[in-house]
């Protein structure tokens, strides 16, 4: 028992830490998605 307990200590941290970094990451990418779509907006504008 003693040793499940200690695997589940083991492998939290970094699973939690893991999910916080990719929900980190999420909302970059999703404000990096955002800023190509207006500079694409903005290059098209300037073309025509």
């Amino acid at each position: 028992m003693d040793g499940i307990l200690n695997q589940i200590a083991n492998l939290g941290f970094p699973i939690v830490l893991s999910i916080y970094l990719l929900v980190r990451v999420e909302g970059k990418l999703e404000k990096l998605s955002e800023s190509i779509n207006e500079l694409s907006r903005t290059i098209a504008s300037i073309k025509d």
